[in-house]
Protein backbone atom coordinates (compact mmCIF):
# COMPACT_ATOMS: atom_id res chain seq x y z
CA UNK A 1 0.00 0.00 0.00
CA UNK A 2 2.82 2.42 0.96
CA UNK A 3 4.55 1.71 -2.37
CA UNK A 4 1.32 2.38 -4.25
CA UNK A 5 0.84 5.69 -2.44
CA UNK A 6 4.41 6.71 -3.21
CA UNK A 7 3.93 5.86 -6.87
CA UNK A 8 0.68 7.86 -6.93
CA UNK A 9 2.43 10.85 -5.35
CA UNK A 10 5.16 10.72 -8.00
CA UNK A 11 2.58 10.69 -10.76
CA UNK A 12 0.81 13.69 -9.21
CA UNK A 13 3.98 15.78 -8.89
CA UNK A 14 3.94 18.87 -11.14
CA UNK A 15 6.18 18.91 -14.19
CA UNK A 16 8.37 21.66 -12.77
CA UNK A 17 9.34 19.36 -9.88
CA UNK A 18 11.72 17.74 -12.34
CA UNK A 19 14.89 19.80 -12.10
CA UNK A 20 16.24 21.64 -15.13
CA UNK A 21 19.60 23.22 -15.71
CA UNK A 22 21.14 25.03 -18.70
CA UNK A 23 22.70 22.88 -21.42
CA UNK A 24 24.62 25.77 -22.99
CA UNK A 25 26.00 29.16 -21.86
CA UNK A 26 23.41 31.54 -20.43
CA UNK A 27 23.34 35.11 -21.78
CA UNK A 28 22.58 37.89 -19.31
CA UNK A 29 21.35 40.90 -21.31
CA UNK A 30 21.83 44.39 -19.85
CA UNK A 31 19.37 46.88 -21.42
CA UNK A 32 21.59 49.78 -20.36
CA UNK A 33 25.07 51.20 -20.90
CA UNK A 34 28.31 50.30 -19.16
CA UNK A 35 29.19 51.68 -15.75
CA UNK A 36 25.64 52.24 -14.52
CA UNK A 37 23.81 50.49 -11.71
CA UNK A 38 22.32 47.70 -13.85
CA UNK A 39 25.66 47.02 -15.51
CA UNK A 40 27.47 46.88 -12.18
CA UNK A 41 24.92 44.51 -10.64
CA UNK A 42 24.86 42.19 -13.67
CA UNK A 43 28.64 41.91 -13.77
CA UNK A 44 28.74 41.41 -10.02
CA UNK A 45 26.28 38.50 -10.32
CA UNK A 46 28.38 37.03 -13.13
CA UNK A 47 31.47 37.23 -10.91
CA UNK A 48 29.78 35.60 -7.90
CA UNK A 49 28.38 32.76 -10.02
CA UNK A 50 31.85 32.09 -11.40
CA UNK A 51 33.68 32.53 -8.07
CA UNK A 52 31.41 30.12 -6.19
CA UNK A 53 30.87 27.74 -9.12
CA UNK A 54 27.09 28.12 -8.85
CA UNK A 55 26.32 27.04 -12.43
CA UNK A 56 27.89 24.42 -14.67
CA UNK A 57 27.52 26.54 -17.80
CA UNK A 58 29.15 29.98 -18.21
CA UNK A 59 27.16 33.16 -17.63
CA UNK A 60 27.89 35.65 -20.44
CA UNK A 61 27.07 39.33 -19.95
CA UNK A 62 26.29 41.66 -22.87
CA UNK A 63 25.15 45.29 -23.02
CA UNK A 64 22.33 46.20 -25.41
CA UNK A 65 21.52 49.79 -24.53
CA UNK A 66 20.22 51.11 -27.86
CA UNK A 67 16.89 52.91 -27.83
CA UNK A 68 16.94 53.47 -24.06
CA UNK A 69 17.22 49.71 -23.56
CA UNK A 70 14.69 48.76 -26.23
CA UNK A 71 17.41 46.84 -28.08
CA UNK A 72 17.88 44.51 -25.13
CA UNK A 73 14.17 44.08 -24.40
CA UNK A 74 13.33 43.35 -28.03
CA UNK A 75 16.05 40.70 -28.11
CA UNK A 76 14.43 39.04 -25.11
CA UNK A 77 11.03 39.26 -26.81
CA UNK A 78 12.34 37.68 -30.02
CA UNK A 79 13.97 34.88 -28.00
CA UNK A 80 10.72 33.77 -26.38
CA UNK A 81 11.55 30.06 -26.74
CA UNK A 82 15.15 30.25 -25.49
CA UNK A 83 15.38 29.75 -21.71
CA UNK A 84 19.14 30.31 -21.89
CA UNK A 85 18.62 34.08 -21.87
CA UNK A 86 17.92 36.27 -18.88
CA UNK A 87 17.94 40.04 -18.43
CA UNK A 88 18.49 42.41 -15.57
CA UNK A 89 15.78 45.05 -15.42
CA UNK A 90 15.48 48.57 -14.14
CA UNK A 91 12.54 50.90 -14.45
CA UNK A 92 13.17 51.39 -18.17
CA UNK A 93 11.21 48.14 -18.28
CA UNK A 94 8.23 50.51 -18.08
CA UNK A 95 9.54 53.89 -19.22
CA UNK A 96 11.09 52.78 -22.53
CA UNK A 97 7.96 51.33 -24.16
CA UNK A 98 5.83 54.15 -22.71
CA UNK A 99 8.21 56.90 -23.79
CA UNK A 100 9.37 55.58 -27.17
CA UNK A 101 6.44 53.51 -28.40
CA UNK A 102 8.74 50.49 -28.69
CA UNK A 103 6.59 47.38 -29.29
CA UNK A 104 7.42 45.75 -25.98
CA UNK A 105 5.85 45.13 -22.58
CA UNK A 106 7.21 43.41 -19.48
CA UNK A 107 4.64 40.67 -20.08
CA UNK A 108 6.67 39.72 -23.18
CA UNK A 109 9.08 38.12 -20.70
CA UNK A 110 8.76 35.82 -17.70
CA UNK A 111 9.43 37.43 -14.30
CA UNK A 112 11.99 35.57 -12.20
CA UNK A 113 12.72 37.70 -9.13
CA UNK A 114 13.04 41.19 -7.71
CA UNK A 115 16.54 41.35 -6.25
CA UNK A 116 16.34 44.78 -4.63
CA UNK A 117 15.03 48.30 -4.99
CA UNK A 118 17.64 50.88 -5.89
CA UNK A 119 17.70 54.30 -4.30
CA UNK A 120 18.13 57.73 -5.88
CA UNK A 121 20.19 60.52 -4.33
CA UNK A 122 20.42 64.20 -5.20
CA UNK A 123 24.14 64.89 -5.76
CA UNK A 124 26.14 68.06 -6.33
CA UNK A 125 29.83 68.70 -6.85
CA UNK A 126 31.57 69.13 -3.48
CA UNK A 127 33.20 72.33 -4.74
CA UNK A 128 29.79 73.97 -5.02
CA UNK A 129 28.50 76.07 -2.09
CA UNK A 130 25.32 74.02 -1.58
CA UNK A 131 25.55 72.25 1.77
CA UNK A 132 21.88 71.24 1.98
CA UNK A 133 18.97 70.46 -0.30
CA UNK A 134 17.39 73.78 0.69
CA UNK A 135 20.54 75.64 -0.39
CA UNK A 136 20.36 74.06 -3.81
CA UNK A 137 16.60 74.38 -4.34
CA UNK A 138 16.74 78.03 -3.24
CA UNK A 139 19.52 78.66 -5.76
CA UNK A 140 17.46 77.09 -8.54
CA UNK A 141 14.46 79.22 -7.55
CA UNK A 142 16.59 82.39 -7.59
CA UNK A 143 18.31 81.61 -10.88
CA UNK A 144 17.21 82.07 -14.46
CA UNK A 145 14.86 79.44 -15.85
CA UNK A 146 16.82 76.40 -17.13
CA UNK A 147 20.13 77.90 -16.00
CA UNK A 148 20.84 74.88 -13.77
CA UNK A 149 21.79 71.65 -15.50
CA UNK A 150 20.62 68.24 -14.23
CA UNK A 151 22.52 65.27 -15.62
CA UNK A 152 20.77 61.93 -16.00
CA UNK A 153 20.68 58.60 -17.76
CA UNK A 154 18.61 58.85 -20.94
CA UNK A 155 15.58 60.96 -21.85
CA UNK A 156 12.09 60.29 -20.46
CA UNK A 157 13.63 57.71 -18.13
CA UNK A 158 13.79 57.43 -14.35
CA UNK A 159 16.27 60.28 -13.84
CA UNK A 160 14.17 62.72 -15.84
CA UNK A 161 10.99 61.61 -14.03
CA UNK A 162 12.66 62.42 -10.69
CA UNK A 163 13.92 65.73 -12.13
CA UNK A 164 10.37 66.66 -13.18
CA UNK A 165 9.17 65.89 -9.64
CA UNK A 166 11.85 68.20 -8.20
CA UNK A 167 10.74 70.95 -10.61
CA UNK A 168 7.34 70.96 -8.93
CA UNK A 169 9.13 72.39 -5.87
CA UNK A 170 11.30 75.02 -7.57
CA UNK A 171 8.77 77.81 -7.98
CA UNK A 172 8.18 77.22 -11.68
CA UNK A 173 11.87 77.10 -12.60
CA UNK A 174 12.96 74.24 -14.85
CA UNK A 175 16.29 72.47 -15.19
CA UNK A 176 18.11 71.95 -18.42
CA UNK A 177 18.11 68.16 -18.44
CA UNK A 178 21.25 66.66 -20.00
CA UNK A 179 20.95 62.94 -20.91
CA UNK A 180 23.95 60.61 -20.93
CA UNK A 181 24.39 56.97 -21.93
CA UNK A 182 24.92 55.54 -18.45
CA UNK A 183 25.08 56.33 -14.74
CA UNK A 184 28.87 56.04 -14.62
CA UNK A 185 29.19 58.77 -17.24
CA UNK A 186 26.69 60.94 -15.38
CA UNK A 187 28.85 60.86 -12.23
CA UNK A 188 31.97 61.76 -14.22
CA UNK A 189 30.19 64.73 -15.81
CA UNK A 190 29.19 66.03 -12.37
CA UNK A 191 32.76 65.71 -11.10
CA UNK A 192 33.86 67.75 -14.12
CA UNK A 193 31.26 70.45 -13.35
CA UNK A 194 29.59 69.95 -16.73
CA UNK A 195 26.25 69.72 -14.89
CA UNK A 196 25.13 71.20 -11.56
CA UNK A 197 23.44 68.14 -10.08
CA UNK A 198 22.39 64.55 -10.70
CA UNK A 199 20.02 62.01 -9.18
CA UNK A 200 22.39 59.06 -9.54
CA UNK A 201 21.91 55.75 -7.75
CA UNK A 202 24.24 55.34 -4.75
CA UNK A 203 26.47 52.73 -6.39
CA UNK A 204 26.97 54.95 -9.44
CA UNK A 205 28.56 57.75 -7.42
CA UNK A 206 29.92 56.11 -4.27
CA UNK A 207 33.51 56.17 -5.54
CA UNK A 208 33.36 59.91 -6.21
CA UNK A 209 31.70 60.52 -2.84
CA UNK A 210 34.41 58.55 -1.06
CA UNK A 211 37.03 60.56 -2.95
CA UNK A 212 35.47 63.81 -1.74
CA UNK A 213 34.43 64.92 -5.22
CA UNK A 214 30.65 64.74 -4.80
CA UNK A 215 28.23 65.70 -2.04
CA UNK A 216 24.94 63.85 -1.39
CA UNK A 217 22.15 66.24 -0.41
CA UNK A 218 19.22 63.90 0.18
CA UNK A 219 17.84 60.43 -0.58
CA UNK A 220 14.51 59.98 -2.38
CA UNK A 221 12.97 57.50 0.05
CA UNK A 222 10.43 57.59 2.87
CA UNK A 223 13.11 56.76 5.42
CA UNK A 224 16.87 56.98 5.74
CA UNK A 225 19.17 54.16 4.67
CA UNK A 226 19.75 51.40 7.21
CA UNK A 227 23.48 51.17 6.42
CA UNK A 228 25.43 52.77 9.27
CA UNK A 229 29.06 51.91 8.41
CA UNK A 230 31.11 54.92 7.36
CA UNK A 231 31.55 55.32 3.59
CA UNK A 232 33.70 58.44 3.87
CA UNK A 233 35.78 59.42 6.90
CA UNK A 234 32.78 61.15 8.45
CA UNK A 235 29.58 59.93 6.81
CA UNK A 236 27.54 56.76 6.33
CA UNK A 237 24.61 56.21 3.96
CA UNK A 238 22.35 56.57 7.02
CA UNK A 239 23.64 60.11 7.58
CA UNK A 240 22.05 61.31 4.33
CA UNK A 241 18.65 62.84 5.15
CA UNK A 242 15.54 61.94 3.21
CA UNK A 243 14.50 64.58 0.71
CA UNK A 244 11.23 64.96 2.59
CA UNK A 245 13.18 65.79 5.76
CA UNK A 246 14.86 68.62 3.90
CA UNK A 247 11.66 70.11 2.50
CA UNK A 248 11.68 68.34 -0.88
CA UNK A 249 8.70 65.93 -0.78
CA UNK A 250 9.81 63.54 -3.54
CA UNK A 251 10.15 59.75 -3.29
CA UNK A 252 11.24 57.26 -5.97
CA UNK A 253 12.92 53.85 -6.03
CA UNK A 254 13.92 51.70 -8.99
CA UNK A 255 13.55 48.01 -9.73
CA UNK A 256 16.56 45.72 -9.88
CA UNK A 257 15.13 42.40 -11.07
CA UNK A 258 15.73 39.41 -13.29
CA UNK A 259 13.48 38.13 -16.09
CA UNK A 260 13.83 35.24 -18.50
CA UNK A 261 12.09 34.59 -21.82
CA UNK A 262 8.31 34.44 -22.12
CA UNK A 263 7.86 30.72 -22.82
CA UNK A 264 10.25 29.52 -20.13
CA UNK A 265 8.81 26.56 -18.24
CA UNK A 266 8.24 26.60 -14.47
CA UNK A 267 11.25 24.35 -13.84
CA UNK A 268 13.44 26.75 -15.85
CA UNK A 269 12.23 29.76 -13.88
CA UNK A 270 12.78 27.76 -10.68
CA UNK A 271 16.41 27.14 -11.68
CA UNK A 272 17.08 30.86 -11.98
CA UNK A 273 15.27 31.66 -8.71
CA UNK A 274 17.43 29.07 -6.96
CA UNK A 275 20.58 30.41 -8.61
CA UNK A 276 19.81 33.96 -7.49
CA UNK A 277 19.06 32.84 -3.95
CA UNK A 278 22.47 31.16 -3.87
CA UNK A 279 24.07 34.41 -5.05
CA UNK A 280 22.20 36.33 -2.36
CA UNK A 281 23.36 33.92 0.34
CA UNK A 282 27.03 34.81 -0.22
CA UNK A 283 29.01 37.35 1.86
CA UNK A 284 29.80 39.01 -1.48
CA UNK A 285 26.14 39.94 -1.93
CA UNK A 286 25.86 41.42 1.54
CA UNK A 287 28.90 43.60 0.86
CA UNK A 288 27.54 44.66 -2.55
CA UNK A 289 24.16 45.60 -1.07
CA UNK A 290 25.80 47.83 1.53
CA UNK A 291 28.19 49.39 -0.98
CA UNK A 292 25.23 50.47 -3.10
CA UNK A 293 22.84 51.25 -0.21
CA UNK A 294 20.17 49.00 -1.73
CA UNK A 295 16.72 48.42 -0.25
CA UNK A 296 16.84 44.62 0.06
CA UNK A 297 13.34 43.70 -1.06
CA UNK A 298 13.05 40.22 -2.62
CA UNK A 299 9.97 38.95 -4.51
CA UNK A 300 9.08 36.10 -6.84
CA UNK A 301 5.95 34.57 -8.36
CA UNK A 302 2.48 36.20 -8.07
CA UNK A 303 3.71 38.74 -5.51
CA UNK A 304 6.33 40.02 -7.97
CA UNK A 305 3.83 40.08 -10.85
CA UNK A 306 1.39 42.10 -8.72
CA UNK A 307 4.16 44.59 -7.93
CA UNK A 308 5.07 44.89 -11.63
CA UNK A 309 1.46 45.59 -12.60
CA UNK A 310 1.23 48.34 -9.99
CA UNK A 311 4.62 49.84 -10.93
CA UNK A 312 3.67 49.94 -14.61
CA UNK A 313 0.51 51.90 -13.79
CA UNK A 314 2.46 54.30 -11.57
CA UNK A 315 5.00 55.03 -14.31
CA UNK A 316 2.25 55.52 -16.89
CA UNK A 317 0.65 58.13 -14.62
CA UNK A 318 3.94 59.92 -13.90
CA UNK A 319 4.92 60.01 -17.56
CA UNK A 320 1.50 61.21 -18.68
CA UNK A 321 1.61 63.96 -16.09
CA UNK A 322 4.93 65.22 -17.43
CA UNK A 323 4.20 64.81 -21.14
CA UNK A 324 6.69 61.96 -21.59
CA UNK A 325 4.37 59.44 -23.29
CA UNK A 326 5.15 58.62 -26.92
CA UNK A 327 1.49 59.25 -27.72
CA UNK A 328 1.67 62.81 -26.39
Amino acid sequence: MAAALAASACLAAPAWAQKWEPTKPVTLVIPAGTGGGADQMARFIQGVVQKHNLMKQPLIVINKAGGAGAEGFLEMKSSANDPHKITITLSNLFTTPLGTGSPFNWKDMKPVAMLALDQFILWTNSEKPYKTTKDYVDAVKAGEDRSFKMGGTGSKQEDQIVTAAIEEQTGGKKFTYVPYAGGGQVAVQLVGNHVDSTVNNPIEAVGQWRAGQLRPLCIFDAKRSTYTNKVTEKEAWSDIPTCKETGLPVEYQMLRGIFTTKNAKPEQVAFYVDLLQKVMATPDWKEFMEKGAFNQTFMTGPEFEKWLTSAEALHADLMKKNGFLATQ
